[in-house]
């Protein structure tokens, strides 16, 4: 009489690595991460990282841009209930509040590449790009910020508010649009500085030692493991001795 035999679509209890484990795994672990080979898992921490500099590149243009609204000097006007003018002609409040604004920028972009490069020494492409679009994206950020908080664009309405003779603000406005890839120039900049001073470096090859002839020590590279010239014995007069011939045969009678 014979035992029952496992149904084929079962697994066998005596073979327990049939028997799916919790998880879709070993261990528990998804199986596309079995599946993953270790430059793929580098990319995505590569691109995780990346991602968190973007953003937080993003939200430090609220800083620049209250700075910006802060620090800028403004362009005063002047009405005759007819006219708006400038009050002061000759003046170059316009033209500084453009360079206030591309000085803070590159303040700020150097900053970031600095933070960047201290949680992230490694470095990488993706967390160069990421510092690249953060720095714009903030500078467009610290731009409409400071416009929209800064005095009001409506020119016409301001003037015949305050009334004749009486000197108020321009609106805030940035004229030089270069200014806002002053932040990603900068980061870009410094973080590249940064990586070839303080960046890690590729391990150096590995050196050997055998003694030449008169037994000093020769330094030559570590032979790689695949079979050369030097693996096996060679052949010539430099081998080593040569065998005794074999006698001759005795002559006959």
């Amino acid at each position: 009489m014979t035992a029952p035999l496992t149904p084929p679509h079962q697994p066998s209890p005596h073979e327990p690595w049939q028997t799916p484990q919790k998880g879709g795994g070993p261990g528990g672990s998804h199986p596309r991460n079995l599946l993953e080979s270790p430059e793929e898992r580098d990319l995505r921490t590569d691109l995780r990282r990346a991602g968190i500099v973007c953003a937080a590149v993003t939200v430090a243009g609220v800083a620049l841009g209250l700075l910006w609204l802060w620090l800028a000097p403004r362009v005063p006007l002047i009405s005759d209930n007819t006219a708006v003018f400038l009050s002061d002609s000759e003046g170059e409040e316009a033209i500084g509040a453009d360079g206030t604004f591309a000085l803070l920028a590159l303040a700020f972009g150097a900053v970031s590449a600095g933070l960047a490069f201290l949680f992230h020494r490694r470095g990488g492409v993706a967390l160069v790009v990421g510092l690249a679009v953060g720095g714009v994206l903030g500078s467009v950020l610290a731009w409409q910020l400071g416009t929209r908080l800064g005095p009001t664009d409506d020119v016409v309405a301001h003037a015949r508010e305050v009334g004749k003779g009486v000197i108020f603000d321009a609106p805030l406005e940035l004229h030089a649009k270069g200014a806002l890839l002053a932040w990603s120039l900068a980061a870009m900049a410094v973080h590249l500085g940064l990586t070839a001073m303080f960046g890690p470096r590729d391990p150096e090859p590995e050196w050997g030692v055998y003694h030449g002839p008169g037994g000093a020590p020769v330094y030559k590279p570590a032979p790689s493991s695949g079979a050369g010239p030097e693996a096996g014995p060679t052949a010539g007069p430099e081998a080593g001795p040569s065998s005794p011939e074999p006698p001759a045969p005795p002559s006959g009678p």
